[in-house]
């Protein structure tokens, strides 16, 4: 059963009464079960659409962090026939936080790096919450490196709230991994298109972030800090999250607007959690879309364009 948030318990409890009466009308046929049915699934749909339609940034970041909503590995078994993952950063070790290898992405051969989290105890763990160690975006880099190597676009999928903040990735240089992958990113001949397909939090999502394509999944996130971040230092209160949320602009149809991405990704009604089927799908097209458009630029024209994209974040004009 899925967990259902604060704003989607009237959904739960129309979809609850509809499923009743669709046992009923299996049960014993007849017109009058039929037609209730069939009146239930019209104002369940349109109460689905009214809610998601009207949906404010704080509910937006719930959604991105629904625990069965699909994660990267998830997306890439419905989307990639084939996917080999490597492993270790050939400096300190691997990182499960970030699986980085080959996979076959429709009819296009691509490098796929991303962050993984976890669905219960043990996996986040493993996972670390998907928040990468400095080895995990060493990794990222080194994978980075063999897909221009071998003339491969390469898709990140960023779903982190951001990167480890603990001793131990301070002490082998989690800043300057981050920091490193940046400016080598900007320098890849090969195309890049990155996603934010959950949580897109702060330096952990850019390092991977650099791209000429930047996308967002209709109910993710992208910003410099979490809104519980953001509230702890303007009000004293992690209670004001959904204010932090709105002034920070960090939904995909206020950076769409801002310019900050180049597209966002339909998610099925109701969020990806509802339909990783059809989550993938659009995934999976919105990003062979825009390989295709970048296969027709040469890497010294992909450089340009992707050196005044990133140049001309911010700039602000006046009249």
């Amino acid at each position: 059963m899925k967990q259902a948030l604060e704003f989607e318990k009237p959904i739960v409890a129309l979809s609850e009464q509809l499923e009743e009466a669709r046992r009923r009308h299996s049960a014993k046929p007849g017109p009058a079960l039929q037609a209730q049915v069939e009146k239930l699934e019209t104002q369940l749909e349109a109460l689905q659409r009214q809610v998601h339609e009207n949906l404010n940034p704080w509910q937006r970041v719930q959604i991105s962090r629904h625990i069965q909503r699909p994660f990267m590995l998830d997306y890439l078994s419905l989307i990639c026939s084939e996917f080999v993952e490597i492993h270790g950063d050939r400096h300190i070790g691997d990182d499960a936080a970030m699986p980085a290898g080959f996979a076959q992405w429709g009819d296009q051969r691509v490098v796929v790096i991303g962050h993984q989290k976890g669905r219960n105890t043990k996996e986040n763990l493993l996972r670390n919450f998907g928040s990468a160690h400095p080895e995990g975006y060493r990794k990222a880099l080194r994978a980075m490196k063999l897909a221009e190597k071998f003339g491969l676009p390469i898709v990140t999928l960023i779903d982190t709230p951001g990167a480890f903040p603990g001793i131990g990735a301070e002490e082998r240089n989690i800043a300057e991994a981050i920091a490193y992958n940046l400016r080598e990113m900007v320098t890849l001949r090969t195309p890049i298109v990155a996603v934010v397909i959950g949580e897109g939090g702060s330096g952990g999502a850019l390092g991977i972030g650099v791209a000429d394509r930047v996308l967002m999944m209709e109910n993710a996130y992208y910003s410099v800090i979490s809104p519980e971040g953001c509230a702890a230092i303007l009000w004293k209160s992690r209670e004001h999250a959904p204010e932090a949320a709105s002034a920070l602009k960090l939904s995909a149809q206020d950076l769409s607007k801002l310019g900050i991405i180049d597209g966002v990704v339909p998610e099925p009604l109701g969020g990806a959690h509802h339909d990783h089927g059809a989550a993938a799908q659009s995934l999976k097209d919105a990003v062979l879309g825009q390989l295709q458009q970048l296969k027709s630029l040469s890497s010294d024209a992909l450089l340009e364009q992707r050196y005044h994209k990133f140049r001309n974040l911010g700039v602000h004009a006046t009249s």
